[in-house]
Parts: C-alpha cells; sequence; structure tokens
C-alpha cells in the first residue's frame, strides 16, 4: 500500500509542477482495474517508448505465464508477498513439445529492456505441484518416438531474460525447486540489478549472463551442486558482484561454479553452516577458459567457522576499489547507475 500511495504522491506532485505523465494502469485480479490479468495491461502498451509505463498490480494470485515485449515497463505490485505470479514449467516438456528455444519457458519472460520489477513473487510451480518424475514423449528426428523423463528438480525458470538490458530488480521473491530459477541471460550487453530479493531454487538458480549485481538479497539452495553461476564470456570486464548477501540451504549445498569465463565478488556475505567446504568451482563439463579463475572475497563469514577458501582475497583482483567503494556503477563498469532511474 505504501508503494502505491508513493507513487501517487509523485503524480500529484508532477501535475503541480506543470509537468505531464501517463497515468499509471491498474491490475486486479477481483475486476477493479483497468485490467484482470498483467499480460492484457502489457498488451495495451505499444512496444517502444522514450519513458517509463508504469503497472501497479493488487493484491492477488494471477495464474500467468508473462511475456514482455515492451520497453520502459514498470511492474510494482502491492507487496511482495501479496502480488503471486505463477506458472508450472519444466524447461524439458517445453522443449519436447517442439519449442525452437526457451522464449516461454519461464513464468516470466523478458525481451524488451530498461525493465523494473519491484514487490512481487514469481514462481515457477513446477517441481513444488509435481512429486514424481514424469514420463513424456519427447520425438526426435533420431528417435521419433523418443520418451524423456522429466524430474522434479531439472530446469524450471522463475525468470528468463533475452537480449534485456538494464533490468532492475526490488523486493521480488523468486521460487523454483529446480535449477536456473532466475536466468537474466545477455552476454553482449545485459546490466542487471537485484536488491533486497529472495531467490529460491536447485543448481545455478541465480545464473546472469552478463553485468550483474546483487545487494541484500538471500539465496535458498536445494541442491548439492551449485547455488550461484556466471558467465561473463561476453567481455573480459563483466562480473557478478553480491554485497550482503545471504546463503542458506540443504544440508552439503556449494557455493557456486561456472562452465565459461566468469568473475565472481563476494562482500559481506554470510554463509549457513549447511554449506560445504567447497570453493566456487569450474565444471567438469566446462569447455575451458581463457581468463582463469576470478573469484574473490571480502569479509565473509559462516555459521560454525569459515573455511579458508573464501579468506580475503579482493587485493589480488585487477582494477579494484577498496571494498566500502564497491556499488552497482563500479559492477556495471560505469555502463548505468540503476540508482538513479
Amino acid at each position: 500500500m505504501k508503494g502505491l500511495l508513493h507513487i501517487a504522491g509523485l503524480m500529484v506532485l508532477g501535475l503541480q509542477l506543470g509537468f505531464t505523465q501517463p497515468k499509471a494502469i491498474v491490475v486486479d485480479a477481483a475486476g477493479k482495474g483497468q485490467f484482470k490479468t498483467i499480460q492484457a495491461a502489457l498488451n495495451s502498451l505499444p512496444d517502444s517508448a522514450t519513458t517509463d509505463r508504469v503497472i501497479l498490480i493488487k493484491n492477488g494470485t494471477y495464474a500467468e505465464k508473462l511475456m514482455i515485449i515492451q520497453s520502459h515497463i514498470v511492474l510494482r505490485g502491492e507487496s511482495e508477498k501479496g502480488v503471486v505470479i505463477t506458472q508450472d514449467i519444466a524447461r524439458d516438456i517445453w522443449r519436447c513439445q517442439g519449442n525452437a528455444d526457451d522464449w516461454g519457458v519461464a513464468t516470466m519472460n523478458l525481451r524488451g529492456s530498461d525493465i523494473t520489477l519491484q514487490n512481487l513473487s514469481v514462481i515457477n510451480g513446477y517441481g513444488f505441484s509435481y512429486k514424481k518424475d514424469t514420463l513424456i514423449n519427447c520425438p526426435t528426428a533420431i528417435e521419433p518416438n523418443a520418451q524423456k523423463t522429466v524430474g522434479r528438480t531439472g530446469h524450471q525458470m522463475a525468470l528468463r531474460s533475452f537480449q534485456t538490458t538494464r533490468l532492475k530488480v526490488l523486493n521480488c521473491t523468486f521460487r523454483a525447486l529446480g535449477g536456473d530459477t532466475v536466468s537474466p541471460w545477455n552476454n553482449s550487453s545485459g546490466l542487471f540489478y537485484f536488491k533486497d530479493c529472495t531467490m529460491e531454487g536447485g543448481v545455478d538458480f541465480y545464473c546472469p549472463r552478463g553485468w550483474s549485481y546483487a545487494e541484500n538479497c538471500t539465496f535458498i539452495c536445494h541442491s548439492k551442486e551449485a547455488a550461484i553461476w556466471h558467465d561473463g564470456s561476453g567481455n573480459v570486464n563483466q562480473k557478478t558482484v553480491l554485497v550482503n548477501c545471504k546463503f542458506i540451504g540443504d544440508e552439503g549445498f556449494k557455493l557456486g561454479r561456472y562452465h565459461r569465463d566468469s568473475q565472481f565478488y563476494l562482500l559481506n556475505c554470510t554463509f549457513a553452516a549447511t554449506m560445504a567446504n567447497a570453493p566456487v568451482f569450474k565444471a567438469a563439463s566446462s569447455p575451458g577458459v581463457k581468463f582463469g579463475e576470478r573469484v574473490y572475497y571480502y569479509n565473509c563469514h559462516r555459521t560454525g567457522g569459515d573455511y579458508d577458501w573464501f579468506n580475503n582475497n579482493l587485493n589480488t583482483a585487477k582494477n579494484v576499489p577498496a571494498p566500502g567503494q564497491i556499488n552497482a556503477t563500479w559492477a556495471l563498469d560505469g555502463q548505468w547507475n540503476p540508482l538513479t532511474k
């Protein structure tokens, strides 16, 4: 409610100063807004714009798969726990149905840029809803009658982006039981900012490609393989930076891994006692990296005692400022300051 009142106040102030701006669109599943579904509100907007279009979403459960092709979009929920966007989608099933790529594989699918998400819960519930593995027909050119077993913990994306750049996510929850829950993928120009979010899933469930910064976020791991992942192969300066983040999960969960060139920075992070004594590692299936291992820590601690592998080594990274000067603008190489928008 505070978020909606704040927006209303800003709109009144703009009118007092003589500015004009489009009215925010209100979505209400109970029928008290302009639209009952978020996708209908999105479909009402042209693809391109020079300023943000705000969609205010009232509390409720929205059983929708969102396809966001527009740019300059703000989806702002009434409350993080109250606005629930949910679908049950297994990536294996989606691809076996003949879909050529991942467009549509997630609860929230993004192609547009300059997108802000705030006060939302985005859930891919496949692993929570299906209590056992599923056998499906998965024909291929070689085996037209092939069958495939789809597990509860396979790839399940709550958020999947494509050419999106400048994505800002505030006070949001992303949940899945399987891998790749949060997949902001654009390893040529992706710029991603997460603040005060909760992310939950299996292997590699936070897996940005490009530049990414996350602060004050909680990561909940349901896999012993790896919680976080990064692809920085598009540019030697691409990095994933995590500041003041908390990692919890099932007994024996590992912190992270990579398949391609990557850079990890973890500052002032805390790890649960259940985290395994296993450094961020190169996956066995990795095709190799050009720039070597680049994993850096500062002031990170684990409940029950620290492991040597996350001792402070930030001073070994090239062109890194003092820990207190590391912020989103630095992490994104000065290409975008999400705090000014």
